[in-house]
């Protein structure tokens, strides 16, 4: 069909919101609630303590937030991926939390790590060597490299290194295939894990969500679970924490045979009623949810038809009984991980992406 302009006529909302906190790019419920069983869910399926990872802000939701709640939930250890990070929610927690960084002491971090009691996990003989000149008397970890091959001492570093693990609070690795639990890696990794830390008295990490779920094998020491506590894969018993509400700025009639948004993507087939959003790809609403996405009004699907744009999305209202104020795109009837599948990425990419403009409110 030939995209053509046809005359499109604009409908007044009715009056009254049904959602008073969305602002202009909508509203990003948090479910504290939620977040704590899946701690406490999480939790109970280990002998071994758990902490929580807290990285990039809380994976959108905001680390401060996340951290305290968490806390309150009984929860005495943390993990980031910076030493930025940790300084940012060192105040939220107090001095007894023990906050860990993934990315070890890297230039420029001694201050930080000082004046915070970071702690850093060591990743190379360099850091190693960093830490003991720089900070002699101030706790650190080791992760190692068991298979990843991304962070962590190598196998070939460990014999050298290994002198200095019984002074480090933890050593920790991490799994690559683990959400995957056949997969013989897991199995491989653990097993390296072993022939590198048998023996020592050193506590020991090796499981974030995955591997809790992978069992007691992986449990070690400390169980470290991230993802699952926001409601994401593989953690599929987990409670939902996030609901993202975006307001209608408009909603128009278009006939049959008209284009709607960038490129022409989208040409309605027949009478449609299309609603405007304020909300797009600045927000972390990827491009590659065009024509792919839904959202929902209550129990109504609702299409995103056309591109995702910078600060707007264009949706098929058709079937909703009543103009919408507003659209959730996450919430009771679509997770992160089904948002993610239709955009073709994972909910890690769609939880860490969620923009600064959402107005985040939490709830008990």
């Amino acid at each position: 069909m030939v995209a053509s302009v046809q005359p499109a006529r604009s409908l007044d909302l009715p009056p009254g919101n049904p959602h008073p906190t969305a602002m202009a790019s909508g509203t990003l419920h948090i479910d504290l609630a939620a977040l704590t069983a899946n701690y406490r869910a999480l939790a109970a399926k280990s002998a071994a303590p758990a902490a929580a990872v807290v990285k990039a802000d809380g994976y959108g939701l905001g680390s401060t937030l996340v951290a305290q709640t968490l806390a309150k939930a009984g929860c005495e250890t943390f993990f980031v991926a910076t030493a930025e990070e940790g300084a940012t929610i060192r105040p939220a927690l107090g001095p007894s939390a023990t906050i860990n960084v993934f990315s070890g002491h890297m230039e420029g971090d001694t201050e930080l790590l000082r004046d915070h009691a970071l702690t850093p996990m060591l990743n190379s003989p360099e850091q190693i060597a960093r830490h003991q000149n720089a900070l002699p008397n101030h706790a650190y970890g080791l992760q190692l490299d068991t298979g990843m091959s991304r962070l962590g001492l190598s196998p070939q570093d460990w014999p050298a290194a290994r002198a200095h693990a019984d002074d480090a609070t933890l050593i920790m690795s991490h799994l690559a295939c683990a959400d995957d639990p056949p997969h013989s890696q897991n199995a491989q990794q653990l097993a390296n894990f072993h022939a590198m830390t048998d023996g020592l008295s050193t506590p020991k990490s090796l499981a974030a969500t995955g591997g809790t779920l992978l069992g007691p094998d992986y449990h070690f020491d400390m169980i470290r679970p991230g993802v699952g506590l926001y409601g994401g894969f593989p953690f599929t018993d987990a409670q939902p924490v996030v609901r993202l509400s975006l307001p209608v700025i408009q909603i128009r009639e278009i006939p049959a045979g008209t284009a709607v948004g960038y490129s022409a993507t989208y040409v309605a087939d027949s009478p449609r009623k299309i609603a405007t959003l304020s909300a797009g790809y600045a927000d972390g609403l990827i491009r590659a949810m065009s024509s792919k996405a839904t959202l929902w009004h209550g129990d109504t699907p609702c299409p995103l038809v056309g591109r995702v744009s910078m600060d707007l999305l264009t949706i098929d209202v058709t079937d909703c009984a009543e103009p919408p104020h507003a659209l959730d795109i996450l919430g009771p009837h679509q997770t992160v991980d089904q948002l993610a599948e239709a955009a073709g990425t994972i909910g890690y990419e769609i939880l860490t992406s969620l923009g600064p403009r959402y107005t985040r409110v939490p709830t008990p």
